[in-house]
């Protein structure tokens, strides 16, 4: 699959049937965290933050500690700051660490401890940008949020053979292609499965494209 124009944007036909695909594959193969297994808005958004930079692998004690010790909004602004700085250690760049009082202070003083359901509203909390925010409205509210990483760019541009500036994640036509993938029924669903997909079979390096269910359509695997 190739389209004429570098920047043009997929069929919508095209893009579900590509959505489609990972979704039956995510069904057999999805990866299993505590933060998928809850709802609540707050720890997801904390687990978002949690994984910028960081392998979920690692962030799964660490999720665990935080919210045994530290179960809402309210216990994390009282918490400790180096028993906070403790628990959070192994997760490395330090300078994320305030964040996680900070947000929740954010959360308690302008939206009464309820985590906000909007884009814009998710934003205007430190430390959360478009990613964090799409995850949140699509992961806790199963709301149809587009999310984009240096991940999801790789797989669009391998498999529509689109072209994406060095950034990516701010080109306006892989935004559109990822929020007409997330116009889905479950965008939950669908948004965990690409994530399950980016780091299981189409990796950086040398993609997995013999486990591949979109290889028969696949530009990259074609050429």
């Amino acid at each position: 699959m190739k389209y004429n124009k570098p920047h043009e944007v997929p069929t919508p036909e095209d893009i579900s049937f590509f959505r489609s695909k990972i979704i039956r594959w995510f069904i057999r193969h999805q990866r299993n965290y505590p933060w998928r297994k809850t709802k609540n808005p707050f720890k997801i958004l904390i687990a978002e933050i949690m994984l910028r930079r960081t392998k979920a692998d690692q962030v799964k004690c660490v999720y665990k500690q935080l919210f045994t010790r530290y179960p809402d909004v309210e216990a994390v602004i009282k918490a400790n700051k180096k028993k906070l700085e403790k628990i959070l250690y192994p997760l490395g760049l330090k300078w994320r660490i305030p964040t996680f009082s900070t947000v929740a202070k954010a959360i308690k003083e302008k939206y009464n401890n309820k985590v906000p359901k909007t884009r814009e509203e998710l934003k205007s909390l430190p430390g959360v940008g478009d990613y964090v925010a799409g995850a949140v409205l699509s992961i806790a509210y199963n709301k149809k949020a587009w999310i984009v990483d240096s991940n999801i760019v790789r797989l669009f541009r391998r498999y529509f053979g689109i072209e994406t500036s060095k950034e990516g994640r701010r080109d306006k036509h892989v935004i559109e292609i990822a929020k007409i993938y997330a116009t889905v029924k479950n965008p939950r669903k669908a948004n965990l499965a690409i994530l399950d997909f980016t780091a299981l079979v189409c990796v950086p390096r040398i993609p997995h494209c013999d486990k591949c269910p979109l290889v028969k359509k696949c530009y990259y695997a074609s050429h």
